[in-house]
């Protein structure tokens, strides 16, 4: 179970990844553009709202089950290894934030009346959750 779930949250990171920096991309352009929000504009927002909470809630899991993630963190030797803190405690934390800077521009697209702001929302919140994400996957873990 444990090697199935590292699995999938490996392989479902870089789909999230791809979809929020095509969705960044698109939202630009839709707000550069001057384009009128549609419920299309909405829905390619809700697909990386939806990846990226299915990747935290494998996440999750995977941090409870995982000897680097929670284990360490009670074990208390997780602050001292910066390798080990980055996944016992860093990596987490700041995605979870991103996740909900990810939430708060679909929720602000999703209700908002001004087309451009509507892009704008999508843009500007998912490319700092983007950024979020980026500076904490553990790249000697997932490159090596």
């Amino acid at each position: 179970m444990y090697t199935g779930l590292q699995h999938l949250h490996s392989g479902l990171a870089y789909l999230v990844l791809l979809a929020l920096i095509v969705i960044v991309i698109y939202a630009l352009l839709g707000s550069l553009s001057n384009k009128e929000f549609l419920e299309k504009d909405r829905k390619i927002a809700l697909i990386g709202f939806i990846l990226s909470h299915i990747q935290l809630t494998v996440g999750l899991i995977l941090y409870f089950v995982s000897p680097l993630g929670f284990e360490m963190l009670k074990s208390g030797s997780a602050m001292s290894d910066p390798a080990t803190r980055l996944m016992a405690v860093e990596h987490p934390l700041i995605n979870i934030i991103a996740i909900v800077v990810i939430s708060i521009g679909y929720i602000k697209a999703k209700k908002g009346s001004i087309p451009r702001s509507r892009f704008r929302s999508i843009y500007m919140m998912y490319a700092i959750g983007l950024l979020l994400l980026l500076s904490r996957i553990p790249w000697s873990v997932w490159l090596g």
